[in-house]
């Protein structure tokens, strides 16, 4: 410990409603027993404690905070700044330190976004996902179709340089024209970050039951690929590179707009997870959290670390891990790191158009425009 970045991942399992497409560990105020937002702060500021104690005398200063969910701005922005002002006094924040929130577009405001700006946060994650209000409809998204946009204006102006806005492509019904309007609406408030995913419709969600009775038909894959290719296009005119598969922002990959938290789980650096439900690693060792906020309030009380599980990969998983992860960053993956049997593939997967040949020749895997599409194939290839 000590010797890579380390980052703090605060999740706020609390929404005002779920979403049809979400698979999230969520929950509405009032749905469960022995648990509710009120009690966030205190266990959150508990576990941070508790877990600071038990990594003892080592040096871990915090480089990046994550307050992700969930909705954390379902909560008062005073509550959000008790849990970072205990990372840092738990930890200490390293100078320059990035610390961000996601927000539903709904659930802030300007004098919101002034509070979280006064208490140390630097960077904002908008969940915008469409500007078609049919769209947001079959998502079971609250927010109205132009709102996102208008809460990105809103934070630059209340002082935010730091503003992502995340996309989501291939809803049920979506057409053509809808997702390059959403593109067109987000780039409109110029962020300096956009996040653009292919839904993936999750088993056990209200949506996969849709698409499985016939109610909502999954897009081709054919249409996702055209609608990345066209976002990528987009995206890039707008200047912003992309420095991972589904993630754009100014300056390119070593530039100031990256997110450097989420740089930090496909580097495989270390990182606390605080939370119901939550993941972390540090030192190589792996565990994750009770999902039910009650249970976590239990261990918590008993001081102990709410834990699940945990689990130390073997070499071999990890090899695996270090190649589907960092293939997917523009800065690549050093040829070593693929094990001897697998690098004859390498030529193929250039002379197929999937890996950057100069970059190859030079001895770093970079993907190409295509071999964005086709990431997983690569992964498989490879490991």
């Amino acid at each position: 410990m000590g010797t890579r970045p380390f980052g703090v991942y605060i999740h706020v399992p609390w929404c005002s409603s779920r979403c049809g497409y979400c698979d999230f560990n969520t929950y509405v105020p009032g749905a469960l027993e022995a648990a509710s937002p009120a009690s966030f702060v205190d266990d959150a500021i508990a576990e941070i404690r508790i877990a600071r104690e038990l990594m003892g005398e080592r040096n871990v200063t915090v480089s990046t905070v994550f307050f992700g969910g969930g909705t954390p701005t379902l909560l008062p922005a005073t509550d959000l700044s008790r849990v970072l002002a205990e990372v840092d006094a738990s930890f200490g924040l390293a100078p320059g330190a990035e610390v961000t929130t996601e927000a539903n577009p709904e659930s802030v405001n300007p004098q919101y976004f002034e509070a979280l700006l006064n208490s140390g946060f630097t960077r904002l994650s908008l969940g915008m996902q469409s500007s078609s209000t049919s769209v947001l409809a079959t998502l079971d998204r609250e927010h109205t179709a132009g709102r996102a946009p208008q809460a990105a204006r809103e934070a630059f102006a209340a002082g935010f340089s730091e503003v992502s806005l995340d996309l989501i492509y291939g809803t049920p019904g979506e057409t053509d024209h809808q997702w390059r309007q959403s593109l067109q609406d987000a780039l409109s408030a110029g962020p300096t970050h956009v996040s653009a995913y292919s839904l993936i419709v999750e088993q056990g969600t209200k949506m996969a039951r849709l698409v499985k009775s016939g109610v909502l038909s999954p897009t081709d894959d054919d249409v996702l690929a055209r609608r990345y290719e066209w976002a990528d296009e987009a995206l890039s005119d707008a200047g912003l590179t992309w420095y991972e598969v589904s993630n754009w922002a100014r300056g390119g990959r070593e530039g100031s707009s990256v997110c450097r938290h989420n740089l930090g789980y496909w580097r495989n650096d270390d990182w606390l997870g605080v939370g119901a439900g939550a993941h972390s690693h540090v030192g190589g060792l792996r565990w994750w959290n009770q999902k039910h906020p009650a249970r976590c309030s239990a261990s918590l009380a008993k001081g102990g670390l709410p834990v699940a599980g945990c689990e130390r990969l073997t070499s071999a998983e990890q090899e695996v891990e270090e190649i589907m992860l960092r293939l997917r960053l523009a800065e690549g993956l050093p040829v070593e790191r693929v094990s001897g049997e697998r690098r004859a593939d390498i030529d193929r997967l250039v002379a197929e158009g999937l890996l950057n040949p100069q970059a190859s020749s030079k001895g770093l895997l970079i993907l190409t425009s295509r071999g964005r599409l086709l990431a997983d194939l690569v992964v498989r290839t490879l490991t």
